[in-house]
């Protein structure tokens, strides 16, 4: 037997896919326009809209500050009673409207045009208000709704995929990176994905460094002081030669019975596996995983042969928890 309420559902669903390939069809030079107009904003992206399409404005918003285009919604109601005054003429105004003639966008429009403030309209009507007012016109395909027909969610949807487009396309236009998206979301589970070797390293007197001339008692005892399970091993200008670890120790003390007054140097990795401090954390672990090692050395890429910080994969594993 047929569930009518999933029917239901499954039908919602439909519409608004039909609708999003319809947006796909319709994309032309104007989208390529409005992402040029959007980076080369001087100000701030203006969005603004009325209803659900008010909602969507917000959410839009919010992207494009997040990928690197400052950003905030406005509402057209209280654009009318004095926050007009907050658009000025080296912002970016973007108004949203399926019909293109709602009222509360008619002062906004009139505004935009005296105070020379470039405008994209996202309108699904050509004969409309906005449609002829707008410099740049991304036309909203028309699209059937759910719930009687009348119920904003089908237009909705194309309007929020078509922000999340436009955001998006200004982003690797930019060449935004994740580096430039760490710095907008710090904190939460993106923060986490997005933290890189200089969140996580111990730095200057918790690295374990001895030089390489050291002799093996001399290193040892740095070695357990230190609780890191390896070395970093230096040369007299503090220059990296290589390093050392539990395991290197534990493999020579099965060669040698007295070690004490061996040079250290003898004994060490003089290529190990190292990362620039940029480095996102989670490749680091990968890597790490993947050449079964547990610590490693970080460097600046203004300099490679100098470590300015050392992770333990056990810290790391704490960091991305």
């Amino acid at each position: 037997m047929k569930n009518e309420t999933n029917e239901i559902g499954t039908k919602v669903i439909d519409l608004q896919i039909r609708a999003l390939k319809k947006l796909k069809s319709s994309i032309n030079k104007s989208f390529n326009e409005a992402v040029k107009a959007i980076n080369k904003c001087k100000s701030k992206v203006i969005i603004c809209g009325v209803g659900k399409s008010g909602k969507i404005a917000s959410k839009i918003s919010a992207t494009l500050s997040s990928v690197g285009s400052p950003s905030f919604s406005i509402s057209a109601n209280d654009c009318s009673h004095g926050d007009l005054g907050r658009i000025t003429n080296q912002d970016l105004l973007i108004l949203i409207s399926y019909s293109g003639n709602t009222n509360e966008l008619k002062n906004i429009i009139k505004y935009s045009k005296l105070n020379k403030i470039p405008l994209i309209g996202i309108v699904s009507n050509k004969n409309s208000n906005l449609y002829k007012s707008a410099n740049i016109k991304l036309l909203i395909p028309e699209v059937e709704e759910s719930g009687l027909g009348i119920v904003p969610t089908s237009s909705t949807t194309a309007q929020l995929c078509l922000g999340d487009a436009l955001a998006i396309a200004s982003m690797r236009k930019k060449k935004f990176s994740k580096l430039d998206f760490k710095k907008f979301h710090p904190a939460g589970n993106l923060g986490n994905k997005l933290k890189t070797a200089s969140d996580v390293m111990l730095i200057k007197n918790r690295i374990p460094f001895v030089n390489q001339n050291e002799i093996m008692k001399n290193a040892l005892k740095i070695l357990n002081l230190k609780k890191l399970g390896f070395l970093v091993l230096v040369n007299d200008e503090g220059l990296n030669a290589g390093v050392f670890t539990d395991g290197d120790l534990k493999r020579l003390m099965q060669k040698k019975k007295s070690i004490n007054n061996l040079k250290i140097k003898k004994f060490m990795t003089k290529k190990p596996f190292i990362v620039e401090k940029n480095t996102l954390a989670t490749d680091i672990l990968n890597q790490m995983n993947k050449k079964k090692i547990t610590n490693i050395c970080v460097y600046n890429k203004e300099n490679k042969k100098k470590t300015i910080g050392v992770i333990h994969i056990h810290d790391l594993i704490n960091t991305l928890k």
